[in-house]
């Protein structure tokens, strides 16, 4: 505005004209081009959001712009052969194709701008008019002219709003040839509201909820990565487990195999009957066909896989197991956690927890706002205004200035929106508080369950272990017996089968108690998902013990 008035103090009318005042409004900033509203818009959203995420991102860059290059398109195009995928490059390929993914990156983008138009509408807001006019009668003059007018506004914490407006208008008679005739005008108006609309908490609730509603989809978005990641890890070792059965299938095969060809050896020299050849013979059939099966149900898993992953259907996969598949390699999952603590730690960790918390605060500041609606309206208001001479754009007429102060009641007799709104306020806050109670009891529910199958996960995984130690010493000591003529072959063919289901029985064990672990570490908001795979957070639990 200050630009504006040097422009125009030297000035006149006659300088001026409609090509003048064009050219003078063209030089005030005007609009942005897309491009620039883009760039803006990013820049000042990555900005809000690395300050609200500090304490959930640990440094972690953030975008909504989709990979250049992804590795489904680099497939599609023939120049990617994959190896073997790793729990974390399964991590990567999900996060990269996920479209539900990207929504909930979209959510927190959308919640970051809904934010920055919060804090404008506390800003200088500024804007500019210009409009021109040619109009004439029958047995009138016929005139023509041109307006520019500048305006700003600005809301101030106490309710306070200061409007002013700068004005410059031009006529001129065509008809006689007269010349431009300008004057400008400026007005200010200043209104505090001693009532009703005055005080930070009031003024401010619309910035404050918006605020808070990024921090909340900062913690929806961290917590849908978490979880994510545990939906990841999971399919990523139901697989390896359906692998470990195909193998243990196909070892179980090639043993019953050779234990047939050596019964049709023994048949032919006479030293053995037909009925144990063919009880081998059944056997590895049976074996053969559950092979056939197990290669089935994987093939069609990992089809499934690719689906999740955003992998072309056609694009042929491989799991490398890297020592992820041990419970060793999951350092704290055979940690025995005291209920209370674990309880203590998921109400305090979860952050879809806190943000039901948070949000009985923002009921209860929605009744005293509601509270506020229904007091009458008390505004201290002064206003001023004054005209410039004819032609003499810097000089004011001092008869012109004009000034008032007023003093604005409004009793607002008729409350019944307002009685309505704040009795809805009331009741949303008893919801608040009755959602947020039962939202604990449901993370305590969960915690003591998670707790007991861990337990129980971890115990299996234990006995079947033992089981499949027994199992391979009943079927080493049958084909001893067997060799000594001291038992038959179907000694060998139980003992075999006995050992087949105690090798997939410690595997899914293996798998269940790697994955509860996981999953009572993740509703206790202890997983951690970085660039490197997840991990396990024990400070939080340890601290609780110390306690």
């Amino acid at each position: 505005m200050r630009t504006l008035f040097r422009a125009l103090r030297p000035a006149s009318a006659r300088a001026l004209g409609v090509g003048g005042l064009v050219v003078l409004l063209l030089s005030v900033p005007g609009c942005l081009s897309p491009k620039e509203a883009r760039e803006s818009a990013d820049r000042e959203v990555y900005t809000v959001l690395r300050h609200l995420r500090d304490d959930l991102a640990r440094g972690e860059a953030f975008t909504i712009e989709p990979p250049v290059e992804t590795l489904r398109d680099r497939i599609l195009e023939g120049g990617e052969e994959l190896a073997p995928l790793t729990l974390v490059d399964c991590l990567d390929i999900a996060a990269e194709n996920s479209r539900t993914f990207q929504t909930q990156k979209e959510d927190l983008y959308l919640s970051a701008l809904d934010l920055t138009l919060a804090r404008w509408n506390y800003s200088v807001r500024e804007t500019g008019t210009f409009g021109a006019f040619l109009q004439g009668a029958r047995n009138a003059p016929t005139t023509t002219g041109e307006t520019a007018t500048f305006s700003f506004s600005k809301l101030f914490a106490t309710g306070l709003s200061v409007l002013g407006d700068f004005s410059i208008g031009l006529a001129k008679d065509v008809s006689n040839g007269n010349p431009w005739q300008a004057i400008t005008n400026a007005n200010l108006s200043i209104t505090q509201p001693l009532l009703r609309g005055f005080g930070r908490d009031i003024v401010l609730e619309p910035l404050t909820q918006a605020e808070r509603n990024v921090i909340y989809q900062a913690r929806a978005y961290d917590r849908f990565r978490r979880t994510f990641a545990y939906e990841v890890t999971s399919r990523f070792y139901r697989l390896l487990e359906q692998q470990d059965v195909l193998e243990n299938q196909i070892q179980n095969q090639e043993g019953l195999r050779v234990l047939r060809e050596r019964n049709e050896a023994f048949a032919e020299a006479g030293l053995l009957n037909d009925i144990q050849v063919d009880q081998a013979r059944q056997d590895e059939l049976r074996a053969r066909d559950r092979v056939i099966a197990a290669r089935r149900a994987l093939d069609a898993s990992l089809d499934d896989f690719k689906l999740f992953l955003g992998l072309p259907i056609e694009t042929p996969i491989a799991l490398d197991p890297g020592d992820r598949v041990s419970l060793e390699a999951w350092e704290g999952l055979e940690f025995t956690l005291p209920e209370d603590v674990a309880i203590q730690v998921a109400l305090q960790e979860r952050l879809d927890q806190r943000t039901v918390h948070d949000r009985v605060d923002d009921s209860l500041r929605r009744v005293r706002v509601a509270a506020d609606q229904l007091r009458m309206a008390l505004d201290l208001g002064v206003d001023v205004a004054a005209a410039s001479e004819t032609n003499a754009l810097a000089r004011y007429d001092p008869d012109s200035l004009s000034s008032s102060v007023r003093l604005d009641i409004d009793f607002s007799i008729d409350k019944l929106r307002e009685r309505n709104d704040y009795r809805e306020s009331l009741i949303q806050a008893e919801r608040a508080k009755r959602d947020e109670i039962e939202a604990a009891d449901r993370i305590r529910a969960d915690i003591r369950d998670l707790l007991r199958r861990a337990d129980a996960a971890l115990e299996s995984y234990k006995i079947q272990s033992r089981a499949v130690t027994l199992a391979e010493r009943r079927v080493e000591s049958s084909q001893l017996n067997l060799e000594a003529g001291r038992a038959s072959t179907r000694d060998v063919l139980e003992a075999q089968e006995a050992l087949v289901t105690a090798q997939n029985a410690a595997t899914s064990a293996l798998t269940d108690a790697i994955l509860t672990g996981l999953a009572l570490y993740r509703d206790m908001e202890l997983l951690r998902v970085d660039e490197d795979g997840i991990h396990l957070e024990s400070a939080p639990i340890l601290g609780r013990v110390r306690e």
